[in-house]
């Protein structure tokens, strides 16, 4: 299902405004991950294991989104955006929201 941070399908007319859909995953770190993240702050550059944590919690909640979408019998959502947030010490939130629609 294809899904797009534009409010259009290229190509493609929607017919029918489902509705809102979102999806998010909450995710923690563990201690291992902290204590070389510590590490790679002395000397900079990225800390890849947030960045595989972060990446896991984006596609699992872009796929309870869509998972949404297909309840509603949608063709494609709309409108994607994400936002993350820490809701907890040491836990962080990823939501993804959009508009679901059925198109001609």
């Amino acid at each position: 299902m294809p899904a797009v941070t534009v409010s259009y399908i290229p190509g493609r007319e929607a017919s029918e405004n489902l509705g809102i859909v979102f999806g998010s995953s909450v995710r923690s770190r563990n201690f291992l991950f902290d204590i070389f993240a510590a590490f790679k702050n002395l000397f900079g550059g990225e800390v890849r294991s947030y960045t595989r944590l972060l990446d896991d919690a984006q596609r699992e909640a872009t796929s309870r989104m869509l998972e949404q979408a297909k309840k509603l019998d949608a063709d494609a959502v709309v409108d994607v955006h994400f936002a993350t947030s820490q809701v907890a010490y040491k836990a962080a939130e990823i939501f993804a929201y959009g508009t679901a629609v059925r198109l001609k």
